[in-house]
């Protein structure tokens, strides 16, 4: 028995589309399979990261749900709802998030040089005479993610929870008014 569902297929493949229109497309140098992995880490922020887990969660965790054969054809639908919900409104906050801490560690992680003021050195160690080293891009990269993840502790329940339970309800009024169209 199939859920019809085209409605939710089509927003599933539309929300699909965008997510993979965010990643550019990368041309690895070397050969290999260590200088791709080794590219790919260095080149891939943990905002990045998020927007990989969520495309593959949205390609995949929907249509489990979907076939539960355990569970009654409303309560599939539902459950349908609820995991694209859920993956949408964590990868949406979760990108948007990693991605602003990262920025604002950047902009506030300025060389302890004269004339930079002195807000603008916050996350700068100091030991730091130069910012545009490997390891120093890595610590900024690092510490917006740490940031990141104390801030995502609040968002979680003001942003998260609410943004799943309105689009959930949303999805699912939308089925609902498909399936009464159709009959």
């Amino acid at each position: 028995m199939r859920i019809n569902s085209t409605g939710v297929e089509k927003f599933y493949n539309n929300a699909q589309q965008r997510v993979l229109n965010l990643f550019p497309n990368k041309v690895c140098k070397g050969t290999g399979a260590i200088n791709f992995f080794k590219s790919t880490g260095e080149n891939i922020s943990s905002a990045e990261q998020r927007l990989i887990l969520g495309a593959s969660a949205l390609m995949s965790q929907p249509f489990i749900d979907a076939n539960n054969k355990n569970v009654d054809e409303k309560t599939r639908k539902v459950s349908v709802a609820r995991t694209i919900a859920k993956i949408i409104a964590g990868t949406t906050t979760g990108f948007i998030i990693r991605k602003g801490c990262i920025s604002a560690i950047k902009a506030l992680s300025k060389p302890n040089a004269a004339g930079v003021p002195k807000y603008k050195t916050f996350f700068t160690p100091n030991v730091v005479k130069q910012t545009n080293t490997d390891a120093f891009m890595q610590y900024r990269n690092a510490m917006g993610t740490i940031v990141a993840l104390v801030v995502m502790m609040f968002t979680n329940f003001a942003i998260d929870a609410p943004l799943t339970r309105y689009l959930t309800n949303n999805l699912v009024k939308k089925q609902e008014d498909k399936d009464v169209s159709v009959k």
